[in-house]
């Protein structure tokens, strides 16, 4: 039986998430932020960088941000996450090498997978034969990876590797609160402060909570309080 064939990944500009951009990103740590500004819009010559970083530390928040970024300079990007294509890895990139950028989220989905290493250090050698840009981001760095393939952990050895670190419960509440300020939702710091403490540390998790919590905020014309919080959050688990 044939696999089925890889769907492209967001290819337009319009389906980037509009929360997760450059500008968006809160770390405290603003020259990471203008070292992957200036590698979306090529003004550094940097041709790879490696994030790296366990889960909830803002991977793909970037990865997806450099995108729009590039395509906003009016580069050609694209996205993939590598575990969506694992095991499949060279149909998901055949079409992703004419592009000026491509991220590449989650190298750790392919390790142990010789044809999806090798697919991804063929891939890896065309992009900087043709002076494109790849973006690769990872939860370990590639000696702490269970790769297979020596030349590909050679090759992501090389890129510039920035390491990222989970947000502390301050650097969490100020996401949800630059979040919830973009969307005009009003949002008291007490109930900020109660989410951080019930409704789990990801920040990603977070998010989408606090998007739920937008339609029912709007549909029911209140601002959100802790007992709000607590009325939405129960109905959710009938």
């Amino acid at each position: 039986m044939t696999a089925p064939a890889v769907p492209p990944q967001l290819p337009l500009a319009l389906r980037y998430p509009p929360d997760q951009r450059l500008e968006t990103f809160h770390a405290g740590d603003g020259a990471l932020v203008a070292q992957l500004r200036t590698f979306a819009t090529h003004a550094s010559g940097e041709r790879t960088l490696l994030l790296v970083g366990p889960a909830g530390t803002g991977k793909t928040h970037l990865a997806l941000a450099v995108c729009a970024e590039a395509d906003a300079a009016g580069a050609r990007a694209g996205y993939l996450p590598l575990a969506s294509a694992a095991g499949r890895i060279a149909d998901a990139l055949d079409s992703m090498h004419a592009l000026d950028l491509v991220a590449l989220d989650g190298i750790e989905s392919v390790a142990g997978d010789r044809d999806d290493e090798v697919a991804l250090f063929h891939f890896h050698n065309r992009m900087h034969d043709a002076g494109r840009r790849v973006l690769y981001a990872a939860r370990a760095t590639p000696d702490a990876l269970p790769l297979l393939l020596p030349d590909l952990r050679s090759r992501l050895a090389q890129c510039t590797r920035l390491p990222l670190e989970r947000l502390d419960d301050d650097g969490r509440g100020q996401v949800l609160r630059l979040r919830a300020q973009r969307r005009g939702l009003q949002v008291d710091d007490a109930a900020i402060d109660w989410l951080l403490r019930h409704a789990g540390r990801e920040v990603s998790g977070l998010a989408a909570l606090l998007d739920r919590l937008d339609r029912a905020s709007l549909a029911a014309q209140r601002r959100i309080t802790v007992p709000f919080l607590r009325k939405v959050l129960e109905a959710g688990q009938d």
